[in-house]
């Protein structure tokens, strides 16, 4: 079993790692820029676009996406390079790990590898607004859960600008983030900031949240 993954390109490997409820297709516009000069490869993991669903009889880790994506690492020949956004940087940290001297270079941007903030002295910021956002759900206040999440994540009083329909959307997200059960990630539209005609929209995804211990 292994990932399905898209290519452009040729010279030095470049393997592109896609964030939580997105796909490969959020590397198109970054493909066509590289693929001058290098061989890129963006990959979907568990669950998303085209690749296998999540194993019903087990959980997934981050070294079980790693795993995946070993024919796609073959494919990208040695030594490339890793980018990954998300999600996509925590699969990344951790292939890097596994794969040391394949690995010559990382490029991540906003990697939730909340193990290594465990470590530092401003964990306490994501933890009060897991808990803060519990409390609200708990109540009944989706609103309010969110307006936390929100809040932390961008600036305060980012929520309360959001139009509504983006407060909908964040509103599930949240309670599909902090409450146990398996969830189905609704299909995302993916667009270049800075180039609007490159754009896509991503197939739905599943995921697992489970109580804490």
């Amino acid at each position: 079993m292994s990932a399905f993954y898209r290519e452009a390109g040729s010279g030095p490997g470049v393997v592109c790692l896609h964030s939580n409820a997105s796909s490969s297709t959020q590397w198109r516009g970054l493909m066509d820029m590289l693929a001058p000069k290098f061989h890129v490869l963006a990959a979907d993991s568990y669950g998303a676009g085209k690749s296998p669903a999540y194993p019903a009889d087990r959980k997934v880790g981050l070294s079980d996406e790693v795993a995946l994506l070993e024919l796609v690492f073959a494919r990208a020949g040695e030594p490339f390079s890793l980018v990954g956004h998300s999600y996509g940087g925590a699969v990344a940290l951790i292939a890097a790990l596994l794969h040391r001297p394949k690995v010559r270079a990382l490029a991540l941007y906003e990697p939730t590898l909340f193990a290594l903030v465990e470590r530092a002295q401003e964990v306490d910021g994501i933890r009060n607004t897991v808990s803060s956002a519990v409390e609200a759900l708990a109540r009944g206040d989706a609103l309010a859960a969110a307006r936390f999440f929100i809040d932390f994540w961008i600036a305060p009083g980012a929520f309360d600008r959001m139009p509504e329909m983006p407060r909908e959307f964040s509103v599930a997200y949240v309670v599909r983030a902090v409450t146990p059960g398996v969830y189905v990630h609704p299909a995302a539209v993916v667009e270049d900031m800075y180039r609007p005609q490159f754009n896509a929209r991503t197939a739905s995804g599943f995921m697992e949240v489970t109580a804490g211990r």
